[in-house]
């Protein structure tokens, strides 16, 4: 299948990136290579660090990035592992960093990749990384229906967590759910009728739950950025996108804390933490796709961007 992922929002990423062309970038989401694409362009003298953990999106981006092949390092990882392990990168400090935090347009539509709940075929997958172990049908099948609860309601934010859960625990005990089409069954019956369309499909919450959890998406997303932020040289930027509320919470909940310079508890006397303010927030409200691009990319409706500089 063509590897096809239309970049959001990407001329705010290109300016709120703020690219020099001797600068070093780390594109931490690599998918489709779009941003990594403009930024490269941009470089003379610079150098691009592309990160991917889905080794399809490597092989894409390989091709469509050849001709600035010499300017860039590719990396097949999660972009929170980089951002704990610089050494082996052999640069001292980042110009600017993109996190894309969304799944990628080629994992939904790709049938094999057991992402979609519009497939009814495909099995259960939702790896991002297929060297992994952990798939959505361990998940599924191997949860228990406490853990299955959880993951529903704090990923998906799933008022009928619990119906959907205790639903797959008998089916289950059967046969083991195996394709997205029973999958999707099972969820979209444990929802009440009155509910189910309520808010488009009725999988979506759960789906969206489920791949979290198969890829960690949300586990350590603070610590990264954070540990981004520290490689940034001054005047450095970050920007990130995120496409749910969960993600986007952490984003504003790391910028904020990263932008205070005070942590202590208000009714101490005097400041005792030594905090610093590391940086500067560029987008007080986050930024969110125009008109004109939703006309041709619907995906990018719930996204927001959130840029930020490093000002010590």
């Amino acid at each position: 299948m063509e590897f096809k992922h239309i970049p959001v929002m990407l001329g705010e990423c290109v300016e709120g990136l703020n690219i020099k062309p001797d600068g070093i970038y780390l594109d931490g989401t690599l998918g489709g290579a779009g941003h990594s694409l403009e930024i490269v362009k941009r470089l003379n003298g610079g150098r691009l660090i592309a990160v991917d953990k889905d080794g399809d999106a490597l092989i894409h981006a390989g091709g469509r990035l050849k001709e600035f092949s010499e300017k860039i390092t590719f990396v097949h990882d999660d972009f929170k592992n980089v951002a704990g392990n610089f050494e082996r990168l052999g640069i001292d400090g980042l110009d600017g960093v993109l996190l894309d935090l969304g799944v990628s347009s080629y994992q939904i539509d790709n049938a094999e990749r057991g992402f979609s709940y519009r497939d009814t075929e495909s099995k259960i997958d939702m790896r991002m990384d297929r060297t992994q172990y952990l798939t959505a049908f361990n998940v599924v099948n191997e949860y228990p229906e406490s853990s299955l609860v959880k993951i529903f309601y704090e990923y998906g934010e799933e008022r009928f967590a619990k119906n959907i859960a205790a639903n797959i625990v008998e089916a289950r005990n059967k046969q083991s759910i195996r394709t997205t089409g029973e999958l999707s069954d099972i969820i979209t019956r444990s929802i009440p009728l009155k509910y189910r369309y309520a808010d488009g499909n009725p999988c979506k919450r759960a789906y969206q739950a489920i791949r979290l959890e198969v890829n960690g998406e949300l586990t350590g997303l603070g610590d990264a950025i954070t540990g981004f932020v520290k490689r940034l040289k001054k005047g450095g930027r970050i920007a990130v996108i995120s496409f749910h509320s969960l993600e986007d919470r952490i984003a504003k909940q790391t910028f904020k804390y990263l932008e205070s310079s005070c942590v202590c508890d208000k009714n101490m006397p005097v400041c005792t933490c030594g905090k610093k303010q590391e940086i500067k927030i560029l987008t007080k409200k986050p930024l969110t796709a125009s008109a004109g691009e939703l006309k041709i990319n619907g995906r990018a409706e719930s996204a927001k961007l959130r840029i930020a500089e490093k000002i010590i």
